[in-house]
């Protein structure tokens, strides 16, 4: 084995999610990144060339497309004797959505927000479940830039923080989100600063990387909303994560769909 082969491996091991590695979200983070757009397509034989270096056996990716075309999210076709897979318009939707917070690499932090207060349920719950708010309580919410309309069996206040306590900065960052957060910042340093000056990928090796880190950074950045740092708790390492994660992608560009999906 190789040297290139040695941190090749050991790279997987460290990116790999060690908390979700359900394949089918592995499918979602991979299209995500490489094969967005309405043309987009990966063969089968691909899919397999980049998941199956993570430990994934070829039947768990069928089950996974199974679920994913189940749920909207992938659609297949026959081409020649193997398949093609797309997202689907339902699916781009939703990767379109997330996409400028996942690779946003400086987010600006709204300068304005507002509380809005409920007697209880109704229309909180609809902003709530349609609108980037953050629930601070049962009936209170926090939310930036300008109100929604249909706000009228609500208090509204214009709010500044003075003070962020700790019960509100362990909802906001739960350990479980810190860890993954510390983890993810440790491994990506770990695999760059192990990477050896000559490195030849593959097309499907660069693929397999960029979609473990992408991945992992999804499952972060999404449950960290864009606040000021006094939000956060003592020991949050958002930006240094951030930094570190887009310092490892720039280094791993992303392949052409046609190098991906040339025969091996």
């Amino acid at each position: 084995m190789t040297a290139q082969d040695q941190w090749f491996d050991s790279a997987i091991t460290h990116l790999a999610d060690p908390q979700n590695q359900r394949v089918w979200s592995i499918i979602v983070s991979l299209f995500g990144d490489l094969a967005q757009g309405p043309d987009d397509r990966i063969s089968g034989a691909a899919l397999t060339r980049i998941i199956q270096p993570m430990h994934v056996k070829p039947e768990a990716i069928r089950v996974a497309l199974h679920r994913l075309r189940k749920d909207g999210w992938v659609d297949s076709a026959r081409s020649g004797r193997s398949s093609v897979h797309h997202l689907t318009e339902f699916g781009r939707m939703q990767s379109a959505a997330v996409t400028p917070r996942i690779y946003d690499r400086d987010p600006k932090v709204p300068q304005d927000w507002h509380l809005l207060i409920s007697e209880g349920g109704g229309a909180l719950d609809d902003l709530l479940l349609t609108e980037n708010y953050i629930s601070i309580g049962r009936s209170a919410a926090l939310g930036s830039g300008a109100v929604p309309p249909n706000c009228d069996d609500l208090v509204l206040f214009d709010v500044t923080a003075r003070n962020v306590p700790g019960w509100l900065k362990s909802r906001l960052c739960p350990p479980d989100l810190i860890e993954a957060c510390s983890s993810l910042s440790d491994a990506v340093k770990t695999v760059r600063d192990t990477r050896p000056a000559e490195l030849d990928l593959t097309a499907a090796q660069v693929a397999t990387l960029r979609t473990l880190i992408v991945h992992r950074w999804r499952r972060v950045v999404l449950r960290n909303p864009d606040l000021p740092p006094m939000f956060f708790p003592d020991g949050w390492r958002g930006g240094d994560c951030r930094t570190s994660v887009f310092a490892l992608l720039d280094t791993l560009p992303k392949p052409e769909l046609s190098a991906l999906n040339a025969p091996a």
